[in-house]
């Protein structure tokens, strides 16, 4: 039986755990974490339970992919949003509800877009269109090498060639007519950890995989429910997993990588190793990689940081729903510097969830928990956080103002995690939230191969490495590594 270490258990990690101990591998995880999950964890505190990062999934077959490689039936409940979310802006006291069915989302936006059912439709159906022209050919492969990933770009049709090189924003601003309607569908940019002025048009698929594809799923029990079904069929499977515990180094190795080394000076070995941390600062940090020296990482384009906070509030909130985006007036504005700025944004765009609102068991009755994500600057811009609660008064005050509901003076619990917070709990370089942003130059074979270049034993799993970034881009991540290790060893089932 060949031994697999596995160095990490987000959601990439546990997912290859579940089709490598299917396939007869002899599985241990290695979490530095006292729980496992990586950005899909739990927060507890004071009879509330947050959901630590992500609140919401697309491309929910891919769940049913992973269950069904393993003959397991998917244990996960999912619960679809609609409508998907509801959008503030500043100025406006009425929210705008965004709905999948065009014929609603016309009727709410009936006063500033015009013929807009015909306009999404458009819309969506070129982004259908990219988005399955290229699903298996581009994201569900393999790449030795840029030249093979090239030729296989080279058999998607030529017509959707020119979205490699416009902006989101370029799309959104001749197809729509309202600023408004141009800022919310472009809003899934920030969900990639980017701006839609820098993001490839190509990524409007993301649009079509919310509104007509798939949508946006809520997970019954909160989204670490996902987790703790993993674990239960894991611990069915033998596989062993060790928490607190930070591999910081690497022991004996020629050709293979013979051992890795924990905080504690325990060495770890075994036949296969694969790093779900992330795939470019764990080449640089521990293999000592001159292609990954901090020099080099800090000039790559990375995701912004996650700035959290996660309240226990007493009484209901009624202006707030599931998913909420509270955006200001200056989106252009506010884009250009939000990725360079050193200082806290004045008048932050934000996104709160309240699990809540149909999770009974998320909050004590009569309460709610409200969990507020303020994209910010790595710390590559911003290095001193001693000033977050400066932060937080903002949004909470913002808050409060926008939804009528003192939000202050009903705090029962609160905790705040800025990016140095996520990058020491889960080792995010410099606290990006996503890992390696998704630009042209850093997707497909141009972003860190899922198997080392000199080790012929380590692999990578997780957002830095292929497809890239989102709960469902890792499932597929962990479903094209174990391709490659089965590549490279017999299959033992």
């Amino acid at each position: 039986m060949k031994s697999a270490l596995i160095i990490g258990s987000g959601l990439g990690g546990l997912s290859t755990a579940l089709r490598l101990s299917h396939k007869g591998y002899d599985v241990t995880i290695l979490e530095k974490h006292h729980r496992a999950g990586g950005r899909l964890n739990l927060i507890e505190q004071d009879g509330f339970r947050f959901d630590m990062g992500p609140s919401f999934m697309s491309m929910t077959y891919e769940l049913d992919e992973l269950f069904n490689s393993i003959n397991e039936k998917n244990p996960i409940e999912l619960e679809e949003l609609d409508p998907l979310y509801q959008v503030f802006f500043e100025g406006k006291e009425k929210p705008r509800l965004i709905y999948k069915d065009l014929q609603k989302l016309q009727e709410e936006f009936k006063d500033i877009e015009p013929d807009l059912a015909n306009k999404v439709d458009k819309y969506l159906s070129r982004a259908g269109q990219f988005f399955h022209d290229t699903e298996d050919k581009v994201v569900k492969s393999n790449f030795n090498n840029k030249l093979e990933y090239i030729l296989k770009l080279s058999r998607v049709p030529l017509k959707h060639l020119p979205y490699l090189f416009k902006t989101m924003w370029s799309e959104v601003d001749k197809t729509f007519k309202s600023e408004e309607m141009k800022i919310i569908f472009s809003l899934v940019a920030f969900f990639l950890g980017s701006t839609p002025f820098q993001t490839p048009a190509i990524y409007s698929l993301l649009n079509y995989t919310e509104m007509r594809h798939n949508g946006y799923w809520k997970v019954k029990g909160g989204m670490y429910k996902m987790v703790e079904e993993i674990l239960k069929i894991l611990e069915r499977n033998g596989v062993k997993i060790h928490y607190n515990t930070e591999i910081v180094s690497i022991g004996n190795n020629n050709s293979k990588l013979n051992e890795v080394i924990d905080q504690n000076g325990k060495r770890w070995t075994a036949d296969i190793i694969i790093s779900n941390s992330d795939a470019a600062s764990f080449r640089g940090k521990l293999l000592g990689r001159k292609n990954y020296s901090e020099a080099k990482l800090d000039k790559m384009h990375w995701t912004l940081a996650p700035y959290t906070i996660y309240l226990g509030v007493k009484g209901k909130v009624d202006k707030l729903m599931h998913h909420n985006y509270f955006l200001g007036s200056n989106f252009r504005g506010y884009a250009d510097t939000i990725f360079t700025s050193s200082i806290n944004p004045q008048k932050p765009y934000y996104y709160v969830n309240v699990t809540s609102k149909s999770d009974q068991t998320a909050a004590p009755e009569g309460h709610e928990n409200i969990y507020i994500l303020c994209p910010v600057p790595d710390l590559r811009f911003k290095k001193d956080w001693s000033d977050k609660e400066e932060l937080a008064e903002t949004l909470i005050s913002d808050l409060s103002q926008r939804t009528g509901f003192d939000i202050k003076n009903n705090i029962v619990t609160k905790r705040i995690m800025a990016p140095d917070d996520w990058a020491n709990t889960l080792n995010l370089y410099k606290g990006s939230g996503l890992g390696l942003a998704h630009d042209i130059d850093q997707v497909g074979a141009f972003r860190p191969s899922n198997k080392d270049e000199e080790f012929s034993n380590l692999y990578y799993v997780g957002a830095s490495t292929t497809p890239g970034t989102g709960l469902p881009m890792v499932i597929i991540s962990s479903k094209l590594v174990t391709e490659r290790i089965e590549k490279d060893y017999a299959t033992l089932s």
